[in-house]
C-alpha cells in the first residue's frame, strides 16, 4: 500500500475570523502527488490488460469528448465504481423577477460524488486495516530530516516558512 505525506500546518479555527484561536491541522504535502495523463494511465492499463497503450488512449480521449459534450448539455454522468459528474451554477438572487435572467450566472461549475465503492478511508482509523480503499498516511516532520541527516528536504523551502513552519522527514503518525 502507497503512502501518502502530509504537513502540520497553523491556522485560525474558523479562517478569516481574526479573534478566532489557532489550531493545527493536516494537509497534504505539496510537490508529492504526481499528475497522471492520459497516456501514462493508459500505459498502466497496458500492463495489467490486453489492450495497447493506443487503444486505450483512445478511448479514454473519446470518453472525455463524450463526457464534454453530456455535461455541456447540463446532463450528468455517472462512471460506474468512480462516481457522477455534474455542473451547477452560481448566481447572486434579486429582489425582482424580471431582474433574475441568465446573465446573473457568474460562474459554471464542474462537481464530482464519488461512488460509495471509491471512498477512501483512513487506515490508522478503518475499521479494517489494510483495506481496498484505505489510504496510509505518514506525518512529516522537521526533526525526523534533522537526524537522518536529509537538511530539510529539498531545500526549496526554508524552516519556519511555507507549510505552517513544518518541513524536512517523515514520521508515523502515532495515532496508529
Amino acid at each position: 500500500m502507497a503512502t501518502v505525506t502530509v504537513v502540520r500546518y497553523k491556522r485560525r479555527k474558523r479562517i478569516g475570523d481574526e479573534k478566532s484561536p489557532m489550531v493545527y491541522a493536516l494537509k497534504l504535502k505539496s510537490g508529492e502527488a504526481k499528475i497522471y495523463s492520459i497516456e501514462t494511465l493508459a500505459r498502466e492499463i497496458e500492463s495489467i490488460g490486453s489492450l495497447s497503450v493506443e487503444d486505450v488512449s483512445h478511448v479514454m480521449k473519446s470518453f472525455v469528448r463524450a463526457m464534454k459534450k453530456v455535461l455541456v448539455a447540463g446532463d450528468k454522468v455517472k462512471v460506474d465504481g468512480l462516481g457522477i459528474f455534474y455542473t451547477t451554477l452560481t448566481c447572486p438572487g434579486v429582489e425582482q423577477e424580471k431582474d433574475c435572467t441568465v446573465k446573473n450566472i457568474s460562474r459554471v461549475n464542474l462537481r464530482f460524488k464519488v461512488d460509495n465503492s471509491l471512498r477512501l478511508a483512513n487506515d490508522s482509523t478503518a475499521t479494517t486495516r489494510g483495506g481496498e480503499n484505505n489510504v496510509s498516511f505518514e506525518l512529516y516532520t522537521e526533526k525526523k530530516a534533522a537526524s537522518e541527516g536529509e537538511g530539510g528536504g529539498s531545500g526549496s523551502e526554508e524552516p519556519g516558512k511555507g507549510e505552517g513552519g513544518s518541513g524536512g522527514g517523515v514520521t508515523p503518525d502515532p495515532s496508529i
